[in-house]
């Protein structure tokens, strides 16, 4: 089962209609457009010429036949196939550093063997999808945008092999993805990682009546808690007490101040972004200190 780039929202919203219906599980790939729609893929393109509207795009929705309210969308990231070249940007007044030059500056980076291929450099290829979801309860969310219901989180974990279970707000989820990059640091600090179109696998299934607080990642090493907020310490704070309260209700065997001494031997805070109107940090846990624990 296919879903094509021309099926593409710029914003997470209970209102937009299905591009796909499924039965859960249900296992298909994913084409995406890149953050610019495919805009800039040429040396000679400038960021001048690009349609602001057409930001962000991501592929769906998917509406998942019995997922409500309540629910977990459990997203499977199976695979990720890459374009063969990226686009790097970055703008003056924009990201941490834009204050230190003037102008936009673009750069179309080659991806082969596993190498993007950057100026003189050849840096390792780090797939990641940056913009993955489902509709807010509330009013539509601009894909720039993360929050509870995912979105524009740009967290490096969100690879292949990675597990993320998403809350559901609204009947059928309206899961959608895109924004993928072949390469990007933590913080994505210049607004951009090398930006590439894709096509993603993903097996998408409903676990009944646990959603989430916030989206929360597994992969085969470590449980994260994907949190955003207008602040790094606000997210901070709440990725931690999230994490705690996880784990709290999974090793029961331990004292809540035990957890929160575990959490601080063994767990890492991490920056995913700090671009974007909200910013979005992760807790990371390692599963060897939580044995047994699922979901």
């Amino acid at each position: 089962m296919d879903l094509f780039s021309n099926s593409s929202v710029y914003n997470f919203s209970k209102d937009n209609v299905p591009a796909l219906r499924v039965k859960a599980p249900a296992t298909l790939d994913i084409e995406t457009l890149d953050c610019f729609s495919n805009q800039l893929r040429n040396p000679e393109d400038t960021i001048e010429q690009l349609d602001w509207d057409r930001i962000n795009p991501a592929t769906g929705p998917v509406y998942i036949e019995g997922a409500e309210p309540g629910d977990a969308l459990k997203v499977t990231v199976n695979r990720i196939d890459l374009n063969e070249k990226g686009t790097v940007c970055c703008l003056e007044n924009e990201g941490v550093l834009g204050h230190l030059f003037k102008g936009s500056h673009i750069r179309v980076a080659p991806v082969k063997d596993g190498y993007v291929h950057y100026l003189d450099l050849k840096i390792p290829v780090k797939k990641m999808i940056g913009v993955i979801g489902v509709a807010p309860a509330g009013d539509p969310v601009s894909n720039g945008t993360p929050g509870p219901h995912g979105g524009n989180m740009d967290t490096l974990m969100i690879t292949e092999g990675a597990t993320i279970y998403f809350p559901i707000f609204a009947p059928g989820a309206l899961f959608a993805l895109g924004d993928c990059h072949a390469v990007m640091g933590d913080g994505e600090i210049g607004v951009s990682g090398l930006e590439i179109p894709a096509k993603i696998n993903v097996t998408l299934e409903v676990v009944k009546g646990k959603a989430p607080k916030y989206p929360i990642l597994e992969d085969k090493e470590s449980f994260a808690i994907i949190v955003s907020k207008p602040t790094v310490d606000e997210a901070i704070a709440h990725a931690t007490e999230l994490m705690c309260e996880f784990l709290e209700q999974r090793l029961t065997s331990y004292t809540r101040p035990e957890i929160v001494m575990l959490m601080s031997l063994t767990g890492d805070v991490r920056i995913s972004q700090v671009v974007d109107p909200e910013k979005t940090v992760r807790f990371v846990f390692p599963k060897k200190y939580a044995a047994g624990a699922e979901f």
